[in-house]
């Protein structure tokens, strides 16, 4: 059996695939230890696992979108953070002497670590604007270029331009497979395994009892990270789904004060229990986050896609081009817009067949299960490369 040391930054995208891949790893006998904020990884993964704490550093809240939310991202949140976690992650791989570090792929501190203590590691890809580049921003691989440099900086490292410390030259795990992505170029040893989808710790509190088993039902949310730019929206979500109100019931994922005074036809909640929600659905409305994109497909749900920035237009094209989703302008959407766009995904059966589509492939790629065997195997290749050195 081998040992992982997985290394994820605090954001529940993140952290929901690290965990049900852990949980597969675990499950066959693997040992496996975390680096991150405490805090978040305890309730996670339970009192007895080993977690060498990086501190947190909070989530900035911004408002930018395009290339100036992709700046703000880097300078504002993912060099400080990684500056702020690179001495407990290199002091994590130096203690933990794992066989694989798994990184996030925005945890660069792992992947520098991972190379100054001269481990075999694997990136972790939550998302997709590294993964397939958003075409309207066409100088932004040149400039992500300049920031992996200032990670280099961090450490004693000399820079090496061989490597990405996006995309492990050993594995790069990808939650999501070619019927969303088409055809798009992929790093070299990347696997596209679909989302992984594992146990999760109960959300206590959703209303069950106000559920209406007779009604259809629609979800909205845009994500924890985006809330503080989406009142609007979802007042707007909230008038576009009244005219179906007789025959729907809407789920609105909104901390409180986000929806003042919530319609009759709705279900709030700051929480909701996603993978018990999510066979119960008929549609999804959210902002092309990867991670509630390709749950929903995993089920068979269609969407309406209202993207904001970084990866989500990249996602929410994707979705349209594979027939499984309306997308919608999140900034000028009107409700007749999104009443429009919610009977579309709910009434014409191509949408729904297109997400069941895209769901079989995920099924087929095998999600946490596949990620964890291509992680056990390079590991075993790992070691067999070490005893061939020792015996050399």
């Amino acid at each position: 059996m081998a040992r992982f040391l997985f290394i994820i930054l605090p954001v529940t995208s993140h952290l929901h695939p690290a965990l049900a891949i852990a949980q597969d790893l675990s499950d066959n006998g693997h040992e496996v230890a975390w680096c991150g904020a405490e805090s978040d990884l305890r309730p996670l993964v339970g009192p007895a696992a080993t977690i060498y704490p990086t501190g947190k550093r909070a989530y900035r809240q911004y408002a930018e979108s395009g290339m100036a939310a992709a700046r703000v991202l880097w300078d504002g949140y993912l060099i400080p953070v990684n500056r702020f976690i690179w001495p407990a992650a290199d002091r994590a791989v130096a203690d933990d002497r794992p066989d694989v570090v798994v990184a996030d792929q925005y945890a660069l501190a792992g992947a520098l670590a991972a190379v100054r203590h001269g481990a075999c590691w694997a990136s972790l890809c939550t998302g997709a604007m590294e993964l397939t580049p958003p075409a309207e921003l066409p100088g932004l691989a040149a400039w992500v270029r300049t920031k992996l440099a200032q990670a280099w900086a961090m450490t004693d490292l000399p820079p090496d331009e061989t490597i990405d410390l996006r995309f492990s030259p050993h594995l790069v795990i990808a939650l999501t497979t070619s019927a969303l992505t088409g055809a798009a170029p992929l790093p070299a040893s990347c696997v596209l395994v679909g989302p992984a989808l594992g146990r999760r710790p109960a959300v206590p509190g959703f209303a069950w009892d106000g559920w209406d088993p007779v009604r259809r039902h629609v979800l909205v949310t845009v994500g924890t990270a985006s809330e503080h730019m989406a009142r609007d929206f979802y007042a707007r979500a909230a008038a576009g789904l009244g005219p179906l109100a007789d025959r729907l019931q809407a789920v609105l994922v909104a901390s409180g004060g986000l929806v003042p005074e919530p319609p009759r036809h709705a279900l709030t909640a700051a929480r909701v229990p996603m993978l018990d929600l999510l066979p119960r659905l008929d549609a999804v409305i959210c902002h092309g986050g990867m991670g509630t994109v390709t749950e929903a497909l995993a089920h068979g749900v269609p969407l309406v896609l209202a993207p904001m920035r970084h990866d989500q237009p990249v996602v929410a094209r994707q979705v349209a081009q594979a027939g499984a989703g309306v997308e919608v302008s999140f900034e000028s959407a009107t409700p007749a817009d999104l009443t429009n766009a919610v009977r579309a995904v709910l009434e014409e059966p191509g949408y729904r067949a297109s997400a069941r589509r895209i769901g079989d492939s995920f099924a087929a790629a095998g999600g946490a299960r596949a990620a964890a065997a291509h992680l056990a195997a390079l590991a075993a290749r790992g070691r067999a490369a070490a005893a061939e050195d020792e015996d050399g």
